[in-house]
């Protein structure tokens, strides 16, 4: 049997890590099996849809390389694959179930649930519907239908006994059938509930497993009634842990946490972000945690799974981060560093040399901006810089460094790297200092900062000669 799996998302917004951490699980498992992967938009609450949400879902699975084999842009043997394109397909097999004594109308108005409801709560008793409609004769039903009374159609739940379902995770796990409610499987404007819509879907486009959160454990007894009130058979169930921002708090989009977007906009990269996300929830049988999508994809096994929340980690996906920066060639940084380097630097510099010298030192892209703004420009900055500890100097030492350095600096024809270390290199050497007496000056007084992307000679390359010679004249008139 040819394993087929499905993301559905809803369009509600951008791109969030626990629904794209669903996607990734869901890929792997089909790509792993030699399956398919379906994408499937699950459009039906309207109230919440965001237009050109689905856009941005296509764009956001494509940047991370998670591409699918079916769904609303590419198609397939199995769609229309949007809900609200489905909706006559849902109608069908709702009056179907009708028929087959597995659900019924339902006619009750707002006023009579609402007033239920409050009279419930009032009670202590966990507010269901308390199947007023469930009884109606034939006859009552058809007079109002044909009177045109609004209805939904809810399921019929068998009033005793129980109801077990497997999951991959959890194992079996049953309940009582008198704890379920008869929830709604059509609403009155045709279109179907999330938990209705899902199983005939599912069924329908042949999937055969399904990764979804763990909330919906508690719906999964009604889907299973479904399936057997259909005579189908059910997918594997893998419900996965919930994504913690805290021990106490869940990721959520609601509460404005991270998506794709929001990470990819805070300089991660797409590659560091599917390589930490599978790692939530999930863990590989060896030490090893770095892992390419193909590698992923074979690495990948449902038993690696937790039924541990996980909790969102910042620092350890900066360090992810970091690698995949470092693992990159000079000329790959450079690109994707070069617009990052662009919003403050943008004189005629060597992007390339500017970033061999960010490369080591750069954890997400967006601290880029802020390292290089004084290649174009000096900052103000306080004489307090020149004071170093470790390098045992002060604004009036630097002062005798930078009056030995200029006239060193001054006197070399050819700029270049090794002519400028070698000219500082031997005054260190005539006299007889550490090397931080005379480079932190120099370093300070052509930058004006204390944490610089490379040291002395290599931004004094970048930057040339005379800009170098100028910086440091201007400091020493500030030293007095």
């Amino acid at each position: 049997m040819e394993v087929r799996t499905r993301f559905a998302p809803s369009p509600t917004g951008y791109l969030h890590v626990g629904g794209l951490r669903t996607a990734l699980f869901t890929y792997c498992i089909a790509k792993k099996a030699g399956g398919k992967f379906i994408l499937r938009i699950e459009d039906t609450d309207r109230e919440r849809y965001v237009e050109g949400a689905n856009e941005v879902i296509y764009s956001s699975l494509r940047a991370v390389g998670l591409n699918w084999d079916e769904g609303p842009d590419v198609g397939g043997d199995y769609g229309p694959y949007i809900q609200t394109e489905r909706r006559a397909i849902y109608k069908e097999y709702a009056e179907k179930l009708v028929e087959m004594g597995g659900a019924y109308y339902c006619f009750c108005d707002k006023d009579r649930l609402t007033e239920l409801k409050a009279v419930q709560e009032a009670s202590g008793v966990n507010p269901m519907y308390d199947r007023h409609c469930r009884s109606l004769s034939p006859e009552e039903v058809k007079a109002k239908l044909d009177a045109g009374t609004p209805y939904v159609i809810r399921q019929k739940i068998p009033l005793d006994g129980t109801t077990t379902f497997h999951d991959v995770l959890y194992g079996d796990i049953t309940v009582e059938n008198s704890t379920l409610d008869d929830q709604i499987l059509l609403k009155t404007d045709g279109l179907p509930t999330y938990n209705f819509a899902n199983v005939i879907d599912d069924h329908l486009m042949n999937i055969t497993h399904v990764v979804r959160g763990n909330e919906y454990l508690a719906s999964a007894p009604k889907y299973t009634l479904l399936y057997k009130a259909f005579g189908w058979e059910e997918p594997v169930y893998i419900h996965v842990e919930h994504i913690m921002r805290d021990k106490q708090h869940k990721l959520s989009k609601r509460d404005g946490d991270a998506s794709y977007e929001d990470l990819i906009n805070k300089g991660f990269l797409s590659d560091a972000i599917v390589n930490y996300i599978a790692l939530l929830g999930w863990s590989p049988k060896g030490e090893r945690e770095i892992f390419t999508l193909p590698e992923l994809v074979a690495e990948f096994d449902i038993s690696g799974l937790s039924k541990s929340p996980a909790i969102f980690d910042p620092l350890k996906l900066r360090a992810i981060n970091a690698e995949y920066i470092r693992a990159m060639s000079p000329e790959e940084f450079s690109k994707i560093a070069e617009p990052y380097i662009r919003k403050t630097c943008k004189g005629n510099f060597d992007i390339l040399k500017i970033a061999s010298l960010l490369q080591p030192r750069t954890e997400v892209l967006t601290e880029i901006s802020d390292q290089v703004d004084f290649f174009d420009e000096m900052p103000d900055y306080s004489l307090e810089l020149y004071s170093n500890k470790k390098m045992k100097t002060s604004p009036e030492t630097a002062k005798i460094a930078l009056e030995k350095a200029l006239p060193v600096l001054e006197n070399i024809t050819d700029w270049n790297f090794d002519s400028i270390h070698d000219s500082l290199f031997n005054l260190i050497a005539e006299m007889e200092v550490k090397n931080g007496y005379i480079l932190w000056p120099v370093r300070v007084a052509i930058s004006g900062k204390q944490f610089t992307p490379g040291g002395a000679i290599e931004i004094a390359e970048i930057i040339g000669k005379d800009e170098t010679l100028k910086r440091i004249r201007r400091s020493l008139d500030m030293l007095g």
